[in-house]
């Protein structure tokens, strides 16, 4: 698969420049040091330009990289160790969500996220990350003994969105994403939610519910795909960028709504530049946010976390005289 995004051919030509000219110099013996440490410069400036002021639409397309890391990623950086735990005891394993047990810093807790694929073979296997329903009955059923256990849970969130298949909603799509939310604001033990890449729609929300919100820097976070936003309002799937651009789904707008309590910095150019950097810096977050939520009494949690929930959303009070 290619690495390339439209907006870095710029930035990808530069660097043809710079490598050409390198082997020109090495075969020819010829002193051009001033002219590769100019291209240098404006490649470094040129870079630096184009990620700054990345469009919302350009951010989609880093959220959706081909090569952008995902859950088991983070996973097998991120903690210690990782055991997988298998199947929601009433119809059968996930392979769209995955999840068990983990170690950080000592601490053992309960890790649940979607998983898209690598490649084809592995995207069939996944999904693509469209969980079915039993995918969200095994992530309740692991954040279940997690609170019988008091153990954290973390959740990482990574999905175009649940199956809408007709196989899905036969078995209760809707329903068990909706006991997900349900349950999920009054597990009584600290929830941290990541948004790792794609959080799309429902298929996102029930693995959302959480007393910390984070963000990754490119990720995007929307009531409905932008695919589908743009295929349901305006009749025409072609028109995704201006609805991406509409639905305010960045990490920027959803930290100035106050839906999301922090965003987690990538490194320059998105996640899949640097796999080990990025774990790095979202276990820095791990840890912060778990002693805070850590010292935080459970009825005062609770209740905190559905009063954060009620509070999400703005509106106008319009005087009477006006009306």
């Amino acid at each position: 698969m290619s690495e390339e995004m439209p907006f870095e051919r710029p930035l990808i030509e530069l660097k043809r420049q710079i490598n050409e000219l390198k082997s020109f110099i090495t075969e020819n013996k010829f002193d051009l040091t001033e002219e590769v440490q100019r291209l240098e410069e404006r490649y470094n400036k040129n870079e630096e330009e184009i990620y700054k002021g990345l469009s919302a639409y350009e951010r989609l397309q880093i959220a959706r990289h081909p090569m952008r890391p995902s859950t088991l990623d983070y996973f097998a950086r991120i903690f210690e160790k990782f055991i997988e735990l298998h199947g929601d005891r009433l119809f059968g394993d996930d392979d769209a969500i995955v999840g068990g047990l983990a170690r950080i810093n000592g601490t053992t807790v309960t890790v649940i996220g979607h998983q898209k694929g690598k490649d084809m073979k592995d995207n069939l296997k996944r999904n693509f990350g469209m969980p079915h329903p039993e995918g969200y009955r095994k992530a309740l059923r692991l954040m279940k003994q997690a609170e019988k256990f008091k153990r954290p849970i973390i959740t990482f969130i990574d999905t175009p969105g649940a199956y809408p298949g007709m196989a899905a909603e036969e078995r209760g799509q809707s329903g068990a994403i909706a006991i997900n939310l349900l349950e999920m604001s009054k597990i009584r033990v600290p929830i941290i939610c990541i948004v790792i890449g794609e959080g799309g729609s429902g298929g996102a929300l029930a693995l959302g519910v959480g007393d910390k919100l984070l963000m990754l820097e490119n990720a995007i976070y929307a009531v409905a795909s932008p695919n589908a936003a743009a295929s349901i309002l305006l009749k025409d799937a072609g028109r995704v960028s201006e609805v991406t651009e509409a639905l305010k789904i960045t990490s920027n707008h959803l930290m100035e709504y106050g839906i999301i309590d922090e965003i987690i910095p990538e490194p320059r150019g998105g996640a899949h530049k640097d796999f080990e950097a990025q774990a790095d810096i979202i276990k820095k977050y791990i840890n912060k946010h778990l002693i805070n939520v850590n010292e935080i009494v459970v009825d005062d949690l609770v209740n905190a976390r559905i009063e954060k929930l009620l509070n999400i959303g703005r509106y106008l009070e319009v005087s009477e005289e006006l009306g």
